[in-house]
């Protein structure tokens, strides 16, 4: 039992496997807020000029 308790406290295998789905989180978390950002601003420039081609709405 005491070996089995060193193996698995000696294993870094599923440390890796938590780290690279941190990481995978957190870009996911720039890239979500990236696009969104970028959307907003997409939206609004078509609203503008939605705007300036009808401007009696």
């Amino acid at each position: 039992m005491k070996n089995l308790v060193t193996r698995f406290a000696k294993n870094e295998s599923g440390a890796t496997a938590i780290e690279y789905g941190l990481i995978a989180g957190l870009i996911a978390v720039v890239i979500i807020t990236a696009v969104g950002l970028v959307g907003t601003d997409v939206s609004n420039t078509f609203q503008s000029i939605a705007n300036s081609l009808n401007p009696t709405l």
